[in-house]
């Protein structure tokens, strides 16, 4: 296996391109069960239907795990965005249609998307009092049962040559509520600093969906408490800086 090129790094990762495969390396105190549970979801969701890339195998690689997944050859959404900005707008409402593709799907054996927030609420750095209020608005909102990718951005889809979107990293997956998975996207645009998008994505969303702009909006508090578990301090307080806010627009 030759891990000589580099195709991405982040945090707690790296990915390489071995000739049409794919192999993510894991740091050596990332947890097996999370690696695991990442090449579950993603077995899982390539017998929905989906374009994802076909998972391969888990491995060790001079002890740390490693997934190795068959390699998508072209360019993410971000790059193209980034390419040719003109096309923004269009690029804008593909990432919708393929969310909306995913929220169709149902898929009973991944784990449900309110456990997952409860869980990570718990853990969150909030009051006893706003953690207890979170908890009982999570509890009143609709329980759905339709996959949500948890992690969906432009980087996270690849456009072949001939067009074919392919969807990447699994590791968030739940069933759940299809306005949250939109909430955590929206979220994910202002994580990256790009406000004018984060807006310009909700809208089309809402529009594509014909839902409420304001249901979403109400999600909001609880995936960003929920979110605000992981990633560094600027994230975790820009994160709990939602929990508070009533309007948002």
């Amino acid at each position: 296996m030759n891990l000589d090129r580099v195709i991405a790094v982040r945090n707690t990762k790296t990915v390489y391109r071995d000739g049409d495969r794919c192999i993510k390396v894991f740091n050596a105190e990332y947890s097996k069960a999370d690696v695991l549970n990442e090449a579950l979801n993603q077995a899982r969701i390539e017998e929905t239907g989906l374009y994802v890339p076909k998972l391969i195998e888990v491995l060790m690689i001079d002890g740390k795990w490693a997934i190795v997944s068959e390699f998508i050859k072209g360019k993410t959404l971000a790059q193209l965005m980034e390419e040719h900005p003109e096309n923004r707008a269009q690029y804008l409402e593909l990432l919708v249609d393929i969310q909306l593709e995913i929220q169709s799907k149902t898929c009973r054996l991944l784990s449900k998307l309110k456990d997952k927030m409860n869980d990570k609420i718990s853990q969150a750095d909030l009051n006893a009092t706003t953690r207890y209020d979170l908890h009982t608005r999570l509890e009143g909102m609709p329980k759905h049962n339709k996959v949500c990718h948890g992690d969906l951005n432009p980087s996270n889809v690849i456009i072949t040559e001939d067009g074919t979107p392919y969807i990447i990293d699994w590791a968030h997956a739940t069933q759940g509520n299809a306005s949250a998975d939109a909430a955590r996207t929206y979220l994910l645009f202002w994580l990256n600093g790009d406000i004018e998008g984060a807006k310009q994505y909700l809208t089309v969303f809402c529009q594509k969906s014909n839902t409420a702009m304001q249901y979403v909006q109400k999600w909001m508090p609880i995936v960003a408490a929920s979110q605000s578990v992981k990633g560094n301090t600027k994230e975790r307080e820009f994160l709990l800086s939602w929990v508070d806010v009533v309007d948002y627009m």
